[in-house]
């Protein structure tokens, strides 16, 4: 087969330049959650408007929730707190594209405070997003307290690839 061919089947079945297209499957959603893509939350503020940070998350396959830690005065755990009604997205920044958006409940479960549930979940997310230095960076700030939230999703779709859903093509 000549490489022209190669490349006109690799399209073809997806492959190739725009990745395999489609929703992730349940192994390629957690594999993608697994890596230091940031989450944008967006959250309400106490005038009902949209407020987007970008946070740090830590993804439990098991129990199908985002864990989110939140620095004692984040303006965006206190709008959390009051409203639950939050919605996440995490995509790659490079091919194959990835995403992963989804609309959810959070859930407070701890309120500021030190060496509490957080001070695992932070530990895994400081070495997760920043490597060997995780710690470097984790553990001169325990002492500083931090929120904890569980967030339920309660709507979540995927999509990889580089072409549009069907739906968008007609």
């Amino acid at each position: 087969m000549t490489a022209a061919a190669t490349d006109e089947r690799a399209e073809e079945t997806g492959a190739g330049w725009r990745g395999k297209i489609g929703l992730m499957d349940q192994r390629e959603m957690d594999e993608f959650l697994a890596g230091n893509n940031l989450a944008r939350l967006a959250v309400l503020d106490e005038r009902g408007w949209p407020y987007v940070q970008p946070v740090w998350y830590q993804w439990e396959p098991v129990e199908g929730v985002f864990w989110i830690v939140a620095r004692k005065k984040s303006a965006w755990a206190a709008y959390m707190q009051r409203d639950g009604r939050v919605a996440l997205t995490i995509d790659g920044e490079t091919r194959p594209y990835r995403k992963v958006a989804l609309q959810g409940t959070a859930e407070m479960i701890e309120e500021p405070n030190v060496g509490g549930q957080w001070v695992e979940i932070a530990k895994l997310m400081a070495t997760r997003y920043l490597g060997d230095h995780g710690p470097d960076y984790i553990v001169p700030t325990l002492d500083k307290p931090r929120w904890l939230f569980k967030i339920t999703p309660t709507a979540l779709v995927t999509w990889q690839g580089v072409d549009w859903h069907s739906r968008y093509k007609d």
